[in-house]
């Protein structure tokens, strides 16, 4: 009895000479439904379908098709078990040795913009998951393949081994089918789930390898890019024009650079240089070009070996500015041909062109031992009017507006955070500090003499007032902090004694 093989796949890549080759050197009998079977026959080779096979004809539109017995009992035989097979004789059913699946494309149905909820559930595949952990889950008597990059290794085995296939091999495909199925019903349940507000019960994370990266944060560890749904979004969906492989620490580097300039609309020019995901300079600007000067010179020493995120196409006159120091990696939505042509110059800077920057996850996740934490994302956006001016000096027009850029460049920084700005420019951070006042002395100290007349923005509230008189003696006119603290009262007391103005927004924007 020849072997028997069942194809039936969405994506039939590969598929005619993967079962040219099953029919013409091996000798398998083919079995096949829908599409796929129509695609072989059209190729002129023989195929039996499905429902010619079971004996049952595809009903429902096809949503039923290889839901039978037949089918299934061929796959989960055992044939090492004497009731097995006596129950496939007493059936006329022939055990499978080859099921060949991939599934319906319900992540590139969700991806498109008019898709419909009833277009999405038409997209859901049941028969064809059914099959494939079928399938794995008898490795042990068949081969599972559920990726066409594996077809001619399929082929190869069967060369290699007199026509029969490695038990390593089987089980290696039998994971990958599990893992198929587990991502597809992780998209299927996120999907559905995508306009409830609280997090499920059940959460899983699943994606497919993008690429290996040379190591993780250090050279001892391993590390890969992993890319959720089939269609590129995000960093996998940017054009890298030049430069070097990107690394793990680029990677968190390049999206923490995002998240700060994704604050910014693309109607104001606007710069960030990053460090250790923590912003050295952030400015806004009357063109890129400005604003990248304002934000190098906020501390150039850090921007040494930085991360630029920029909201604008880079111009000419950007790409000089930009190839004046070392830098890791510059993302931008665009680039001209005059910049790209200056650029190419500094070979290993890695430029990326992501036109969509403020496309990001909603929610993050970090792993803990014997578990994981998720949360919502901070991307909240400051509602001005809901702030309480906090004093009896009350804020000038433009000083709320360099609290609100201020405010917004702190949620990014590692608390304890405290941001010093003037002229939309950053002009002392303190970053990831034990206690707030080591914060906001970095930052004074790195502000220097621009601290006079300068806004302080805090991430969480200030428990005494010291921080407060430190802030006044260096010439700040006005603190922006979330309040919240049973000692509000006495830094409130102290800006007015002070003659401060101070804002209390209500949202603390810790960053862990």
């Amino acid at each position: 009895m020849s072997k028997l093989a069942l194809l039936s796949v969405s994506d039939k890549t590969g598929i005619i000479e993967l079962a040219r080759q099953l029919i013409n050197e091996f000798e398998f009998t083919i079995i096949s439904s829908g599409g796929t079977a129509k695609t072989i026959k059209d190729a002129g080779l023989p195929v039996t379908k499905v429902s010619d096979y079971t004996g049952a004809p595809e009903i429902l539109g096809g949503r039923v098709k290889t839901l039978h017995p037949r089918i299934h009992g061929g796959i989960l035989a055992r044939r090492n078990l004497s009731s097995d097979l006596a129950d496939l004789q007493a059936n006329k059913i022939q055990p499978l040795d080859l099921v060949v699946v991939n599934l319906y494309p319900f992540e590139a149905t969700i991806a498109q913009e008019n898709c419909t909820l009833e277009d999405a559930v038409e997209n859901i595949d049941i028969g064809g998951p059914a099959m494939l952990r079928a399938a794995a889950k008898n490795f042990a008597h068949l081969t599972v393949l559920s990726n066409p990059a594996m077809y001619e290794a399929y082929l190869g085995e069967l060369r290699q081994n007199n026509g029969e296939v490695s038990f390593k091999f089987r089980k290696a495909r039998a994971a990958e089918a599990f893992a198929m199925t587990n991502n597809y019903d992780q998209a299927i349940a996120s999907y559905l789930s995508n306009d409830i507000e609280e997090l499920p019960q059940r959460y899983g994370l699943s994606g497919v390898k993008f690429q290996n990266l040379r190591y993780g944060e250090n050279p001892h560890q391993a590390a890969s890019w992993y890319q959720i749904g089939t269609k590129p979004r995000g960093w996998t969906a940017a054009t890298q024009l030049q430069g070097k492989e990107l690394s793990y620490n680029n990677l968190i580097d390049l999206e923490a650079a995002r998240r700060i300039i994704a604050e910014f609309p693309q109607d104001q020019a606007a710069a960030a240089i990053l460090k250790h995901t923590n912003p050295c300079g952030v400015a806004l600007g009357d063109n890129l070009a400005q604003a990248y000067q304002k934000a190098f010179d906020a501390d150039s020493v850090s921007a040494f070996g930085g991360i630029v995120a920029l909201n604008q196409a880079i111009d000419a006159e950007t790409a000089h500015l930009l190839s004046k120091t070392f830098l890791e990696c510059i993302v931008t939505p665009e680039c001209t041909p005059e910049a790209k042509e200056i650029l190419a110059k500094k070979s290993n800077l890695r430029v990326l062109v992501l036109p969509d920057l403020k496309f990001g996850p909603q929610e993050t996740v970090r792993a803990i031992a014997g578990g994981f934490l998720v949360q919502t994302s901070d991307d909240r956006e400051e509602n001005t009017e809901a702030w309480e001016v906090a004093t009896e000096k009350q804020p000038t027009p433009e000083e709320l507006a360099e609290m609100l850029f201020a405010f917004k460049i702190v949620k990014h920084v590692k608390s304890n955070a405290i941001v010093v700005t003037k002229n939309n420019t950053t002009k002392g951070i303190g970053a990831g500090q034990m206690n707030r006042v080591g914060s906001v002395k970095i930052a004074l100290d790195q502000a220097g003499s621009e601290s006079k007349g300068a806004i302080l923005a805090s991430d969480g509230f200030f428990p005494f007032d010291d921080s407060v008189r430190t802030a006044v003696k260096a010439g700040i006119s006005a603190i922006i902090q979330p309040g919240g603290s049973i000692r509000d009262k006495d830094s409130i007391a102290a800006a007015n004694e002070l003659g401060l103005v101070m804002v209390l927004t209500g949202i603390r924007h810790f960053l862990h």
